[in-house]
């Protein structure tokens, strides 16, 4: 008999033996390794204390921006878009062709569309009273090197 259980706060060493492990395997034997390559990008105030910044996550040639975060009195300067456009260059010489990012309505859409992201999907009601939106930008491709 094959039995279900819920488990709240599983061993993080069971998720990854039962779960993780076979799931790698199998996308992996299909489209290769992700090659995961985490990265942050602080933001540092005049005594060098990180304040703000991206984590994000380069895997299968595309960007994820996990987290963007800024103090209030740094917003509305460029200093967010400096951010993302510091991760997309980088991850375009890193050979990524595309980014992507989640964000909440009540967060940074208008802020994201600016830069060029374009929603690909949409969750209603998550949280409740809101929605969740997935977005995507495809990233310029590297212009080859001058042979001159």
């Amino acid at each position: 008999m094959t039995e279900l259980t819920i488990e709240l706060n599983p061993a993080s060493e069971v998720v990854e033996r039962a779960i993780v492990h076979g799931l790698r395997f199998y996308n992996e034997r299909v489209v290769g390794p992700p090659n995961p390559k985490p990265f942050a990008i602080f933001v540092r105030n005049e005594h060098g204390e990180a304040i703000g910044g991206l984590d994000g996550q380069l895997r299968w040639g595309w960007l994820y921006v996990n987290l963007l975060w800024l103090p209030e009195e740094r917003r509305g300067r460029g200093l967010g878009a400096r951010l993302m456009v510091a991760a997309e260059s980088w991850a375009v010489e890193q050979g990524c062709t595309g980014s992507y990012l989640e964000t909440f309505a009540f967060q940074a859409l208008p802020f994201y569309e600016r830069l060029g992201y374009q929603i690909y999907g949409t969750l209603e009601g998550f949280p409740a009273g809101s929605r969740r939106y997935s977005l995507c930008k495809v990233l310029p491709v590297p212009l080859p090197a001058s042979t001159a």
